[in-house]
């Protein structure tokens, strides 16, 4: 499955309202998003609560994987944005 590696640009990471805007980017995609940690804990991208307990800070690596091109490049172009100023 294709995947893509970024850095997290929101200045609180992804939590609250960062996290919320991901997964239901996330959740819009016909085909299903893996977002994995730094640390290697992968949860469904589309889920608040997977996102969330993933604890990821500002500045943080992340890989995203989907089956979807498209699905990718869009997931990676919020996180190199910081979310919290939109």
């Amino acid at each position: 499955m294709p995947e893509r590696t970024v850095v997290v640009a929101s200045s609180v990471g992804l939590h609250a309202r960062p996290a919320a805007l991901f997964s239901q980017q996330a959740a819009r995609a016909a085909v299903p998003v893996v977002l994995t940690s730094a640390s290697g804990r992968s949860v469904n991208a589309a889920s608040i609560l997977g996102v969330l307990s993933l604890g990821i800070d500002h500045g943080e690596r992340v890989t995203i994987s989907s089956a979807d091109d498209a699905t990718l490049d869009a997931l990676v172009a919020m996180l190199e944005r910081d979310l919290d100023l939109e």
